[in-house]
């Protein structure tokens, strides 16, 4: 699935195209959303404490989506690649958008997310293989179920993760960067130019919602980043280009915080499809720190965390060393923040749980 190359200079437009046209479109978006009332009013489950503009990811989904059109349209991306990530990633941001605006019954959400990540996956052409090192493990046709299960995952993972001012955005940023010049290090310029797009469109949103935030980046957006880091992970695998580990590797920082959060959260009966506080960024921003230090802490694990996905990908037989490695910073860091502000369920929560009987 790889294309010809582009070169640098190529790649460097792509990115920059991509900022300067999402920087534009956010605040087409926020005037928008403020003379339609689109606001996200502060609760008790809130990170924020005025109503601020929402749904900025908006720019980020015409970025992508146009982006890759025209990727596949100059005969640089693979169209069944373009056919899956257009086709599923619309259907993704609709539902987002529709939510952000008026609210969408989970029931509803949860079938889009799912025929989104089928449509992928079966243009795609599944999930057969995978490989983990020096070893390859076959999956056959189990590989689509396992695909559509990680692609809505990833949907909803940075849906859980976009809680804070600058977060997602940076997220996006650093783990699109690195994968692109990864990806192109592989000669899969194709792919890597798609990964620059959410790099690209998240710089130009980050201008809007760096700490204090002028607009949130809403459902919209974040449920089409995750889809598309999904679907270049299961692209990038069947062109044997990145391992499949190595995007999860470049997420770590939301895949373990939303993974083990969920567990934790599962197994003390809370109602885990509940908006919530309790992730370990936002228990970081109730303990004092800033977003924009949350954020930026972020960013600087991103970087370790992005030596240990080029280790891999140089040096396969280093998988497992790279992956305990990360599992170990991670770790450390979730028990420091979980020491500075202990995971608890909230007073609204219990009540909540208590008088339904569910606690009783």
């Amino acid at each position: 699935m790889s294309s010809p190359p582009g070169g640098l200079g190529l790649a460097c437009v792509v990115f920059l195209v991509a900022a300067f046209t999402s920087g534009v479109l956010v605040g087409r978006v926020r005037a928008f959303a403020v003379k339609r009332s689109i606001f996200d009013i502060p609760n008790s489950r809130s990170s924020h404490a005025r109503p601020t503009p929402r749904g900025g990811g908006a720019a980020i989904a015409v970025v992508l989506l146009a982006g890759t059109i025209l990727l596949a349209a100059f005969g640089l991306l693979n169209h069944r690649v373009a056919v899956a990530i257009v086709g599923g990633g619309f259907s993704v941001a609709v539902v987002g958008w529709r939510d952000d605006r008026r609210g969408v019954p989970a029931a509803l959400r949860a079938v889009v997310h799912l025929a989104g990540a089928i449509w992928a996956v079966v243009w795609l052409g599944g999930f057969p293989i995978a490989r983990f090192g020096t070893t390859q493990i076959t999956f056959g046709k189990f590989g689509y179920v396992l695909a559509v299960v990680g692609i809505v995952w990833s949907i909803n993972l940075f849906n859980f993760m976009d809680g804070i001012d600058g977060i997602a955005g940076v997220e996006a940023l650093s783990v699109g960067a690195v994968l692109a010049g990864m990806l192109a290090s592989v000669n899969a310029e194709g792919l890597s130019m798609v990964a620059l797009l959410p790099a690209g469109a998240a710089a130009g949103f980050l201008i809007w919602n760096w700490p204090p935030a002028k607009i949130f980046m809403g459902d919209v957006g974040s449920g089409l980043l995750g889809f598309v880091f999904a679907g270049l992970t299961v692209a990038s695998e069947n062109a044997r280009a990145a391992p499949a580990l190595i995007v999860p590797m470049l997420l770590g920082v939301f895949v373990f915080d939303a993974t083990i959060t969920l567990i934790r959260r599962a197994t003390r009966a809370e109602r885990v499809y509940v908006a919530h506080r309790a992730h370990a960024y936002q228990r970081a921003v109730q303990s004092g720190m800033s977003h924009a230090v949350v954020s930026t802490g972020v960013l600087a694990v991103n970087i370790v965390l992005a030596v240990l996905a080029w280790t891999v990908l140089q040096s396969p037989q280093f998988m497992l060393m790279s992956v305990l490695t990360e599992l170990l910073i991670l770790s450390t860091i979730y028990c420091w923040i979980e020491w500075r502000r202990p995971m608890k369920a909230s007073p609204i929560e219990i009540v909540e749980a208590t008088s339904s009987g569910e606690w009783q």
